[in-house]
């Protein structure tokens, strides 16, 4: 008899055979990852249609699996390798009070597989004799979980729901553009869920303001390996991109032209990393560089696809987001903003591509952006 957790795929199932391989190799490659953080022993068995995960220390695990993609639920299981129906029986017959109350019913949920040779109403009547409870399939107080494989018979009690979605990485790359606020650490949870591995990359304006946005994203990195493996950030200088803008544009347009010059250092980042598009944090109307036709103009900027998960949230639903994460203590922390820099308070709800690419010819774009990228820092985590 062995202890641990049984863990069941999510969307898995919806791929074909092929890519349910290459997506599954990737869950349990991204499980080993989180658990070796965790320092305890255990061991993973891949099944058919399970993963079961061998460990005496089913809380720490549970917390850590908890927070990985492509697991729909899981559950602390009992595992009987090559067992017997007779020994199943034989243990739930000593065991079965310490899970069913004297006035509480049961119902036995079964799944068996074709080379158990045991019939199914064989199996459960032989179960359901040993225990001495009532028996309530429509709404019963508890209920009894048995899995009989070919590997062995599982036995477990509730199921616990998983962080759903697919196997970080199974779904790409994608360059996040993490500003150190609320939103962006959602958006690029929400990515994460989706299958994509993220890179980040953070825009600051030091020395010009204090360095507190970069530690905020340092810390931001801490809680977002709780959700991916590893994570790689760029730190872009910003500073004397904005000091070149400030002198020779009218302010209404400098946060347009901030974020286009963004989005075209991103796409050759993101090039250089594989990523297959951009993701920011941007929700329609929030600000005025986020209506539709400012998000048009910002667009036009490259052709990579920008992804933006939280599109159609409002503040409240994104707060609530990051919360969940644990993001949001960190991020409601004070910081200089780089794209308020030299910028009005009432900025241009709906620029002129026309005006903006005429601009943005007059500044010699690739010369300022040169200088700038000789400063890059690049973070592992």
């Amino acid at each position: 008899m062995k202890k641990g957790l049984l863990i069941a795929f999510g969307e898995l199932f919806l791929k074909s055979p092929k890519v349910q391989k290459i997506f599954k190799n990737k869950l349990i490659n991204n499980l080993k990852q989180f658990l070796k953080k965790g320092c305890f022993d255990f061991k993973i068995y891949a099944q058919r249609e399970r993963i079961f995960l061998e460990t005496d220390q089913e809380k720490k695990a549970e917390k850590i699996v908890n927070k990985v993609f492509g697991i729909a639920w899981f559950s602390p299981v009992v595992f009987f390798e090559k067992a017997s129906l007779f020994e199943v029986s034989g243990f739930l017959s000593k065991n079965y009070k310490n899970w069913i109350k004297e006035k509480e019913s049961f119902a036995i949920r079964l799944k068996k597989g074709e080379e158990i040779k045991e019939k199914r109403d064989q199996i459960i009547e032989e179960i359901a004799k040993k225990i001495k409870r009532k028996v309530n399939l429509e709404k019963p107080d508890r209920e009894i979980f048995i899995e009989a494989r070919k590997e062995g018979w599982y036995l477990y009690f509730k199921r616990k729901r998983g962080a759903g979605g697919l196997p970080v990485s199974s779904g790409g790359r994608v360059l996040t553009l993490i500003s150190g606020g609320i939103d962006s650490p959602a958006a690029s949870y929400l990515m994460a869920k989706r299958g994509a591995e993220n890179v980040w990359l953070h825009f600051h304006s030091f020395p010009l303001v204090s360095n507190r946005s970069i530690e905020k994203v340092k810390s931001l990195a801490k809680i977002f390996l709780e959700y991916q493996p590893h994570l790689k950030i760029y730190f872009f200088p910003l500073a004397q991109i904005q000091m070149a803008i400030k002198t020779r544009v009218l302010p209404k347009y400098r946060i347009l032209l901030y974020r286009r010059i963004m989005m075209k250092i991103g796409e050759k980042i993101a090039q250089k990393e594989n990523c297959y598009a951009l993701a920011t944090g941007e929700s329609l109307g929030q600000v005025s560089s986020q209506t539709l036709p400012n998000l048009q103009i910002i667009e036009k900027a490259i052709t990579l696809p920008i992804l933006r998960p939280l599109i159609a949230m409002d503040k409240e639903e994104i707060i609530k987001m990051a919360k969940k994460i644990g993001s949001y203590q960190i991020s409601i922390l004070s910081q200089e903003d780089c794209c308020t820099l030299f910028t009005p308070k009432h900025a241009s709800a709906q620029g002129r591509l026309e005006d903006i690419e005429k601009i943005e010819k007059n500044l010699d774009l690739k010369k300022i952006i040169s200088k700038s990228e000789k400063n890059i820092e690049i973070l592992k985590f």
